[in-house]
């Protein structure tokens, strides 16, 4: 029998095992290797943060979908691959043999691009472990009024100060360090002008200016000396798995797996990738939930196909996709395109969709 190896719990392969569960792959032994027994859904994380929601209601089990997909759970993660033996290296010493892999383990933080972050910081991902940490790195006792900063300016960083200082109160002081670079430097002017006022609403103070150092109780800011803080995120942009590198696969410039339209390998063409930790040189889109979710159909059809020898799609991601970026408290900024709004329904919105998308998958494994 054909050995599949479906490696990570991300968005995308949620969708392949809501697929192989209306309809069995019988012709193949498939493995889902996760390091959680859940999946947080991304799209809910800054509304755990700010007290919304609970972490139960953002969760995804991943052993009922996949029994319920035919699929054998095992709880480990990846540390290394070789590509030419098709064969995982597991962080239990395991090693697992596929006949065909796909990947979608997302993207990492990297603590050693900024000095100290790796012993005194704390990444925002992996998220489980980050839910996990950062209450009990705030209720250490202090003689002083508590202090949190936020490195990075992209969307995680923008939503998480927020989220943040929704939850703190105004009895702590909360600090986004964006970088050399505005907040939301990516998106268009109205959404950037959006996020600005805000911020300015949650007074959160803003450094525009690249942090160079972590300490255990503050950072150092290019320009600006000492910032202290008791806690210090690290919400920067996503880097590849380190272990990759040496795996054979073909990667792009910073290390991601390189895809083709069928979100094949484009060295290996039994290994198929889809999420942050895939790479579309024919078609660059930015590294976003939204994106891991459409890709999760066509990977599951291309998966059903390669192995039952149809013929494989090709899959052309959407130009542009709504995007609503949660301002800490119950209201958020609908975006698509040029075209941005900011509001309470703007959060019922988001709210009615993330919950949808959870509970449609919790159902589907009950």
């Amino acid at each position: 029998m054909t050995r599949l190896v479906l490696l990570g719990g991300g968005h995308a392969h949620l969708q392949v095992l809501r697929a192989f569960a209306l309809e069995r792959l019988e012709a193949a032994g498939i493995t889902l290797v996760s390091p959680f027994p859940h999946i947080v859904y991304s799209g809910m994380v800054p509304g755990m943060v700010a007290g919304h929601y609970a972490l139960e209601d953002g969760s995804i089990a991943l052993a009922p979908l996949a029994a319920r997909s035919g699929v054998a759970w095992t709880l480990a993660a990846a540390v290394g691959l070789d590509a030419a033996a098709r064969r995982l290296r597991l962080d239990d010493g395991r090693e697992l043999s596929y006949d065909v892999l796909s990947v979608d383990i997302g993207s990492v933080i990297d603590g050693e691009t900024i000095a100290g972050a790796s012993e005194h910081a704390l990444p925002v991902r992996p998220t489980e472990r980050f839910l996990e940490l950062w209450p009990a790195r705030l209720a250490r006792p202090r003689q002083h009024r508590p202090s949190v900063a936020v490195i990075g300016g992209g969307a995680a960083g923008f939503e998480l100060v927020l989220a943040l200082r929704h939850r703190l109160g105004a009895a702590a002081d909360v600090c986004l360090v964006s970088g050399i670079v505005p907040a939301l430097a990516s998106y268009p002017s109205r959404v950037r002008r959006l996020g600005e006022l805000a911020l300015q609403r949650g007074a959160v103070s803003v450094v525009e200016r690249e942090c160079t150092r972590v300490e255990a109780d503050g950072l150092i800011v290019n320009g600006s000396g000492r910032l202290p803080c008791d806690l210090s995120v690290i919400a920067t942009g996503g880097a590849a798995p380190p272990w990759l590198a040496a795996s054979g696969l073909a990667l792009d410039e910073r290390g991601f797996i390189a895809t083709g339209p069928t979100l094949q390998s484009t060295s290996h063409p039994e290994v198929f990738a889809a999420g942050d930790v895939a790479s579309r040189a024919d078609a660059p889109r930015p590294r976003s939930g939204v994106h891991a979710v459409r890709a999760g159909a066509p990977l599951a059809a291309n998966l059903r196909c390669f192995l039952g020898g149809g013929v494989l799609q090709r899959y052309r991601p959407q130009q542009l996709s709504l995007n609503l970026l949660s301002c800490g408290e119950r209201r958020a900024i609908a975006a698509w395109g040029s075209l941005a709004f900011e509001g309470r329904w703007a959060w019922r919105w988001k709210d009615r969709i993330d919950r949808g998308f959870v509970a449609g998958f919790n159902e589907a494994s009950a």
